[in-house]
């Protein structure tokens, strides 16, 4: 996509290239995904379906549809199959570079455990890395009580991806019950699910595409997310005093995060307020994401004004490089009963176990981006000074 720039005589001075950014939604819950993405009318992205089953791609919005695997399913599902999903990505390789080719970055997104997105999602991202395309995975983890069976397959299938892709962000759908209200529809939870998704979609986008006062680019992106591993992107959003402060906290926070992003070594940082952005606001919350970083870690920071944005300001936090450490299993496993009782029937106990603070020494930092003494660091909340 180019754009012309004129000058304050109207005159064309420069053209600006800016990032082609496609969207495949993989499977049944890929597609449901972009079909949030489309009624969320989320702008300056290409959306692509990609199934196997023929009668679900045509319920899919989006107006590219690619069928995979004809001659394999015969135009029928992969039947929780992920062996299948892939044959059938394989045997619709060259429609699917096709379809890639031009992206300077694409998103792969599905619901991982069944059979065509997880096991599609790895040749897409790998025939888009073929093709140069910064390739970024955004997936669900099944909630507990889908199986064992499904959460075996998704472990498999994010193992697969995770050797693909540039980077990948898991949601495990077990967060959403630390989020979601205890009368909330099983049909509602799975729409929130795919909500996640949209954000963690339209949060790297944005960042992208809309110009900024500190701007943040493609190029930025890429620096931090090329080959990055497992990555995690937040998002928060407050108004009032002490606004940016807690929008930093609510990103770097997120229940919905699948680990901290303590140790983290590349994060973009970008805040996103209305004409009363203060520059010590942004300060402040650059303080808590400094704070939370490895000490020489690579550190972007990107602003933007958006009238729109009259009294909220919202910060995007993108964090990599560091160790994933994923809740043990029998946590999973007493959340889930707790997510059965209240969707399927029975009484959901409301006592909450006492947590267990653990201190840690202060740490100290110094960077050259933000010169602050000590005291400098304003209304940081003393479970975020106490973290390593």
């Amino acid at each position: 996509m180019q754009e012309q720039v004129f000058d304050s005589k109207g005159k064309s001075t420069i053209n600006t290239n800016f990032a082609k950014i496609k969207v495949f939604g993989v499977g049944g819950g890929g597609c449901n995904a972009v079909n949030r993405m489309i009624e969320a009318s989320l702008n300056n992205v290409e959306f692509w379906s990609v199934n196997c089953d023929a009668q679900a791609l045509q319920l899919c919005q989006a107006t590219n549809k690619i069928q995979i695997g004809d001659k394999l399913t015969k135009g029928l599902g992969a039947g929780g199959n992920p062996s299948v999903g892939l044959k059938a990505a394989e045997e619709s390789r060259d429609e699917l570079a096709t379809a890639i080719e031009g992206a300077d970055m694409v998103f792969i997104t599905c619901g991982m455990g069944g059979g065509t997105g997880t096991g599609a999602a790895p040749i897409i991202a790998e025939v888009a890395r073929d093709l140069g395309a910064l390739t970024v995975g955004v997936c669900t983890r099944p909630f507990i009580f889908e199986g064992k069976r499904r959460s075996g397959q998704a472990d498999q299938g994010l193992e697969a991806l995770k050797q693909k892709v540039d980077a990948l962000i898991t949601i495990p759908n077990d967060k959403l019950l630390q989020v979601i209200e205890r009368r909330t529809s099983v049909h509602e939870a799975f729409k929130q699910a795919d909500d996640v998704l949209l954000q963690a979609v339209q949060g790297i986008s944005d960042i992208i595409t809309i110009p900024g006062l500190i701007n943040v680019d493609f190029a930025d992106v890429k620096n931090i997310m090329s080959t990055a591993g497992s990555a995690l992107m937040g998002i928060g959003r407050a108004s009032g005093e002490g606004r940016a402060t807690e929008a930093a906290r609510k990103a770097i926070e997120s229940p919905l995060l699948e680990t901290s992003i303590n140790g983290a070594s590349g994060i973009i940082f970008n805040v996103t307020g209305g004409p009363d952005l203060t520059l010590h606001e942004v300060h402040e919350a650059a303080g808590l994401i400094y704070e939370m970083a490895q000490d020489d870690a690579n550190i972007i920071i990107g602003a933007v004004i958006d009238p729109n944005f009259q009294s909220d300001v919202q910060i995007t936090v993108i964090a990599t490089g560091f160790q994933m450490q994923q809740e043990p299993l029998v946590k999973q496993m007493e959340r889930s009963k707790e997510f059965t009782k209240e969707f399927f029937g029975g009484a959901a106990t409301s006592e909450k176990k006492e947590e267990k603070v653990i201190e840690a020494k202060p740490k100290t930092i110094v960077d050259d981006k933000v010169k602050r003494k000590a005291s400098d660091i304003l209304d940081i909340p003393e479970f975020l000074r106490g973290r390593k």
